[in-house]
């Protein structure tokens, strides 16, 4: 597991509250970064498939709605790139076949949960496709944000703490 995966994790976890499974495995080595339930209101409970595509590389490092090229994804050249794609997270992490199976065995029907992408920033034309495929964008300086100011107001360890709205 990435380390901002774990940050991501421990936000949905301690700031938002909700259970969580990391790294789960699929078939054909994909994987999925993480599945969080809110659970906070029984009678409506929340489902979240969230992958997490966090780059500090300068050039790579904001999510694009350049074309994803699952061939150009195989050229090493062209890898950074093309992970910082919407396209590689609508395509190969959210709509793969061995991911879609084994989002099923989990509860997570189509229709039923939402798709998130974790990033540090975006360009302009990405939100309104992120919108059109059903995606939702968060941005990893907000999570950051949200863990520092949950953690300068709880005065209780981080890990015992339980988001507002469950308490």
């Amino acid at each position: 597991m990435e380390t901002t995966e774990k940050i991501v994790e421990a936000y949905v976890r301690y700031v938002k509250g909700w259970l969580t499974i990391p790294n789960i495995k699929c078939k054909g080595q994909f994987e999925i970064d993480l599945l969080a339930v809110d659970v906070c209101n029984p009678s409506k409970i929340l489902r979240y498939h969230i992958e997490s595509g966090v780059s500090i590389s300068g050039g790579f490092s904001r999510l694009t709605n350049k074309t994803f090229s699952a061939e150009d994804l195989k050229v090493r050249e062209k890898q950074a790139g093309q992970r910082r794609t919407l396209g590689f997270f609508t395509k190969r992490k959210f709509a793969n076949p061995g991911v879609v199976e084994k989002l099923k065995s989990f509860g997570f029907l189509p229709g039923n949960y939402r798709k998130v992408v974790v990033s540090w920033g975006w360009e302009e034309d990405v939100p309104p496709a992120a919108k059109q495929a059903g995606v939702e964008l968060w941005h990893f300086g907000d999570i950051l944000k949200e863990i520092a100011e949950k953690s300068r107001a709880d005065l209780t360890y981080f890990t015992e703490t339980r988001c507002g709205r469950c308490s």
